[in-house]
């Protein structure tokens, strides 16, 4: 299983990759392979602004669909537009074109409270 070190990690399965004060999310390999074949991604709220642990859109896949959790507080900037015509990605290439938005983070403070890849393979067992 593949978990770069260089990401942080939510409870909720999901990889932050962080740039300044800009953030690209998508969920870990952990999480698609659970999830199985994703078949679409939605997320409505590009342009907004949010909470940390809010619902920002949905994942399914062929078995169920999910609610994706904002790791950070920020404004939703950018959503991975492959994904509208290829969801598959995320389960190809979760941590490259399987993205899935980007976030203008606005509590830089709140990057203390995300998982190392150590605390995350601890939460998942591996």
């Amino acid at each position: 299983m593949n978990i770069p070190s260089e990401l942080k990690y939510t409870k909720d399965h999901e990889w932050i990759r962080i740039d300044g004060d800009i953030a690209t999310v998508g969920i870990t390999d952990f999480a698609q392979g659970e999830l199985g074949d994703i078949v679409y991604v939605e997320v409505e709220t590009v342009d907004e602004t949010i909470d940390k642990d809010e619902v920002f859109g949905t994942v399914e896949a062929v078995k169920t669909v999910s609610d994706l959790f904002l790791p950070l507080s920020g404004e939703i900037i950018e959503l991975n537009e492959l994904l509208e015509d290829e969801p598959e990605k995320v389960n190809t290439d979760p941590y490259g074109d399987g993205w899935m938005i980007k976030i203008k983070i606005s509590n830089v403070s709140e990057i203390d409270s995300l998982m190392s890849e150590a605390d995350y393979k601890e939460l998942i067992g591996v």
